[in-house]
C-alpha cells in the first residue's frame, strides 16, 4: 500500500530537541523527510505529534468476545480494534492477550485463536499490531511446549502473571464470584475451585519451571516482564530470570527497585487520569514526579494514554515534550523499536494530529499512511 508524499504547514509540531514549535513537517515513502516533498497541506490549528505506542492493552476483548459464545468472526474483531486504535491516535499497539486458568476469552486455546487473527490481518490494517502473551504462572501443566507455540504464535513479548487469590486459597475458602468465573471458563463450579486449590498447592514448583521457560524464551530472543510486582525481593528475582520489564509495579518499593537496576517501569494511564489506582496501588502521578515511569500504557482503555500525557504536560509536572515522550520515545525504547517515537527525520511517519483547541484526534497516520481522519480536517487533504 503506497504512503503520501506531504508537506504539512501551519502547525505546531513536537520535535525532538525543541518541544512544540511551528515548524513545517514533510513525510514521504513511509518516513519523515528532511527535504519537502509532495503536496502542501495547511494544518494551522492543530498539533502534529509522535504517534502514540501502546505497550500493554487488553480492551480489545469486548471486540473479539462481545458475548458469551460470540467470538466466530475474529478477523473482525481484530479489525475493529484496529478502527478504535487509530481513533485514540495510536499507531503501534501491542495486544495484551491472557493465557490463563480462567478460560474463555482469557483460556490457552482462544490466545491461539487471538494470535492466528493477529497475524491473518497484520497485511490489511495500518496500525502496527504487536501480539503479547500474559502468561499464569501457576500453570505448570502448560509449561511443556510452551516456548515452541510461542514462536509459531510469533509472540516477541511475554509478561507474567499471578492472579490466584492465595490467602484463600490457603485457607481453603472459595474465592468470591467462583461460581462466575467458572461458567465462564465453562467448568463445574466445585471442579474449578479444584482446579484453583491444586495450582495453589504445586505453588513451590513454578520457581524453578519459571526459571527453565525464562531461559528458554530468552534464546528465542523474546522480550519479558513481570506484572503487578509488589516487593524489592519480586523484582530482583524476576529480573534474574531476564524479565527486564516491571508492568505496573503496585508499589514505591518495586518501582525503587526497578530503578535502581535500570529496568524498565511501565505505568497505567488509566490510573493517571482516575488521579489514583482503582486497586488502591501507589499512585502513578506519584511514581512519575519521582522519575519512576518509562512508559505509560492502555491498560483496559485506549483513550487514556493521550489524556494522561495531556493532563501530565497541563499540570506542570512535566513539560509537554517529556509527558509525550511517555506515550510515544519512551514506550518504543521498552520495546527496541528504533525507527518509531519521535518525529525526525528518518524515522517512521507514525503521527497523530490533534485539535489545538479542544485536543481531540483528528488524524492518525502510521507509515505514512492514513488509519484515522475525521472532521474538518479532512477537506484539507481531500481537494
Amino acid at each position: 500500500m503506497t504512503a503520501l508524499n506531504l508537506t504539512l504547514t501551519g502547525a505546531e509540531v513536537l520535535l525532538p530537541e525543541q518541544g512544540l514549535v511551528h515548524s513545517e513537517l514533510t513525510i514521504g515513502d513511509g518516513v519523515i523527510q528532511s527535504d519537502r516533498t509532495g503536496r502542501e497541506i495547511d494544518l494551522a490549528g492543530y498539533l502534529v505529534l509522535p504517534g502514540i505506542i501502546d505497550l500493554h492493552g487488553d480492551g480489545f476483548e469486548r471486540h473479539i468476545a462481545p458475548r458469551r459464545g460470540a467470538m466466530k468472526q475474529m478477523d473482525e474483531g481484530i479489525l475493529s480494534v484496529e478502527a478504535e486504535l487509530a481513533a485514540n491516535g495510536i499507531t503501534t499497539a501491542v495486544l495484551a492477550q491472557f493465557h490463563s486458568w480462567e478460560g474463555g476469552v482469557r483460556g490457552p486455546e482462544f490466545a491461539g485463536q487471538v494470535f492466528d487473527a493477529i497475524a491473518a490481518v497484520k497485511d490489511r490494517v495500518v496500525t502496527d499490531l504487536m501480539p503479547q502473551l500474559r502468561f499464569e504462572t501457576h500453570m505448570l501443566d502448560d509449561y511443556a511446549g510452551l516456548p515452541e507455540r510461542i514462536a509459531e504464535w510469533q509472540v516477541p513479548y511475554v509478561v507474567f502473571n499471578d492472579h490466584l487469590p492465595h490467602d484463600r486459597l490457603a485457607e481453603r475458602r472459595k474465592p468470591p464470584r467462583l461460581t462466575g468465573q467458572a461458567l465462564k471458563a465453562g467448568r463445574n463450579p466445585e471442579k474449578h475451585f479444584e482446579l484453583l486449590l491444586s495450582m495453589h498447592d504445586r505453588r513451590t514448583e513454578v520457581p524453578a519451571a519459571l526459571d527453565t521457560l525464562c531461559a528458554d524464551l530468552a534464546k528465542q530472543g523474546v522480550r519479558m516482564g513481570s506484572h503487578d510486582d509488589a516487593t524489592a525481593q519480586t523484582r530482583a528475582d524476576w529480573r534474574a530470570r531476564g524479565a527486564q520489564i516491571a508492568e505496573f509495579p503496585e508499589t514505591l518499593e518495586a518501582a525503587e527497585a526497578a530503578r535502581a537496576s535500570g529496568d524498565y517501569i511501565i505505568l497505567g494511564s488509566p490510573n493517571v487520569v482516575r488521579g489514583g489506582s482503582h486497586k488502591g496501588n501507589v499512585s502513578a502521578l506519584d511514581l512519575i514526579t519521582m522519575g519512576y515511569c518509562d512508559a505509560l500504557a492502555s491498560d483496559y482503555h485506549y483513550p487514556s494514554p493521550r489524556r494522561a500525557a495531556l493532563m501530565l504536560a497541563k499540570s506542570g509536572l512535566v513539560d509537554m515534550a517529556g509527558a509525550w515522550a511517555l506515550v510515544s520515545s519512551g514506550p518504543a525504547r521498552v520495546l527496541g523499536l528504533h525507527d518509531r517515537g519521535t518525529l525526525a527525520s528518518g524515522q517512521r511517519a507514525d503521527l497523530v494530529i490533534l485539535d489545538a483547541e479542544t485536543h481531540r484526534v483528528a488524524a492518525t497516520l502510521a507509515g505514512g499512511r492514513v488509519s484515522y481522519m475525521a472532521g474538518d480536517i479532512a477537506a484539507r487533504f481531500v481537494r
